[in-house]
């Protein structure tokens, strides 16, 4: 299946600040032949962002981040959750794109904003849709290679209310948080997850 397999009916603006909500009227081919019938979705256009994993090949550490997630807040009152859970989460680095910026432009910017790092050289890591059933929002990852020896304090900008916590893990540790279920950020998740497979290529490649 390809997007020429997806017919727009009509799409509907039903709310617009700083995101927006569109509301479709589409149809779609079955697997079977011929489509379905028209259905309604609400789509929350969020914008698009680029994440990079900090990684110290010299001291195979990693710079991760600490913030208060709003979500997280609200959805930890779900009886799944516990009270050790919390809604500071441990994150990596990462941004929205703005219009006229190109992605590994939007991955220094953040690296320097939200914990005081300047990226030496990058790859691509992988890319994912975050909640495609209802957004649009899709996400870069990046490794990054970094000095994690200065790498400390609080960052963030005030004026978006952002008050961000460096911290600097050892890779062994944070493969450790994975298995033990505190790493609850999704993008995070995937990007350790990745370095994990992929450690000992990554460690050589920038040897």
């Amino acid at each position: 299946m390809k997007r020429q397999d997806v017919e727009v009916v009509s799409k509907t603006t039903v709310f617009k600040g700083y995101f927006q909500v569109d509301r479709y009227q589409l149809r779609h081919r079955e697997f079977e032949g011929g489509w379905t019938k028209p259905m309604q979705r609400e789509l929350f256009e969020r914008g698009h962002a680029v994440a990079v994993l900090l990684f110290d090949p010299d001291r195979d550490a990693l710079v991760l981040i600490e913030q208060f997630r709003i979500g997280a807040y609200v959805g930890l009152s779900r009886p799944w959750f516990g009270p050790e859970d919390s809604p500071w989460l441990i994150e990596i680095v990462a941004g929205i794109i703005e219009d006229g910026e190109g992605l590994e432009e939007v991955a220094r910017r953040e690296a320097r904003e939200e914990s005081g790092c300047e990226i030496q050289e990058m790859f691509e890591m992988t890319k994912f849709f975050v909640t495609p059933g209802a957004s649009t929002e899709s996400l870069i990852v990046y490794c990054g290679r970094v000095d994690s020896s200065r790498a400390d304090g609080v960052h963030g900008l005030e004026d978006e209310g952002e008050n961000i916590r460096v911290r600097v893990v050892p890779c062994d540790e944070a493969f450790r948080w994975l298995d033990e279920g505190r790493i609850t950020n999704a993008t995070c998740l995937i990007a350790l997850q990745w370095l994990r497979i992929h450690h000992a290529e990554v460690k050589a490649r920038w040897a």
